[in-house]
């Protein structure tokens, strides 16, 4: 054994020294995807690049290492969930307040869905794929055009835009509208309200136990308090009516 690999090295070598001054050696991916081969013919292969070194550099484009490192960082890339913002627990609550009254939606509705999808851990995942705050799954954040779903303020916006149409579709009907948030309002339609699957029965009484605390005074369709609307006068003499 010890014998045929001093031979198989010193044919290596006498190869190596055989080829012309000026001949390149190229590289390309096999099938697999996983082994690197090396030949001084055209590989069939389209990810092909020279090993011969200009003068001075370390590790050129097209060499092994150079190819390795940008494999490395395109796969780190795609598997990184992108940094959420560090905010503190008054700035998220006041989030929520801003963006639940912007889309008519009960705060106190937003923060217990908060609590109970994620306890308010903003780089949140489940082992579903939901992410961040709210728990968007990928289909619903990319409705929403949401492009970082660990943002909160993109979360919560999407996530309380998509509670409101769920309001809308069950004409206020808590339980349907928490039922498919969790499951989907296709599984809700097919049963007819909230379906006898155990983790979406456990959910709505999750939320609303922790929506309708002792002193809580909650009222169908779950709305944000109106904002009182005030009557202007402009310079020119025009009426102008806002809740601004």
């Amino acid at each position: 054994m010890k014998t045929l690999l001093m031979t198989a090295a010193l044919a290596a070598a006498l190869g190596w020294a055989a080829l012309p001054a000026r001949a390149q050696l190229s590289y390309y991916v096999d099938d697999q995807g996983n082994v690197v081969v090396y030949t001084n013919d055209n590989a069939p292969q389209a990810r092909k690049a020279s090993a011969e070194k200009a003068p001075g550099d370390k590790a050129e484009k097209g060499s092994v290492a150079s190819e390795l490192n940008r494999n490395t960082a395109t796969l780190r890339a795609a598997n990184s969930a992108p940094a959420a913002p560090s905010l503190g627990a008054d700035v998220l609550h006041q989030l929520v307040q801003e963006t639940a009254q912007k889309h008519n939606v009960d705060p106190n509705l937003v923060s217990a869905v908060i609590s109970t999808e994620s306890n308010w851990n903003t780089s949140a995942i489940s082992r579903k794929g939901a992410q961040g705050l709210m728990q968007l799954v990928p289909e619903t954040a990319q409705h929403f055009g949401v492009y970082n779903p660990f943002d909160p303020a993109q979360n919560v916006d999407a996530g309380v835009r998509y509670l409101s149409m769920l309001l809308d579709r069950y004409n206020g009907d808590l339980p349907k509208a928490l039922a498919a948030y969790n499951a989907g309002p296709r599984v809700v339609d097919r049963w007819g309200g909230v379906p006898d699957y155990r983790e979406t029965r456990e959910y709505v009484r999750k939320v609303t136990s922790t929506y309708f605390q002792p002193g809580s005074d909650h009222k169908s369709p779950w709305r944000a308090a109106p904002k009182p609307i005030y009557r202007t006068t402009t310079d020119d003499g025009r009426i102008l009516f806002t809740n601004e």
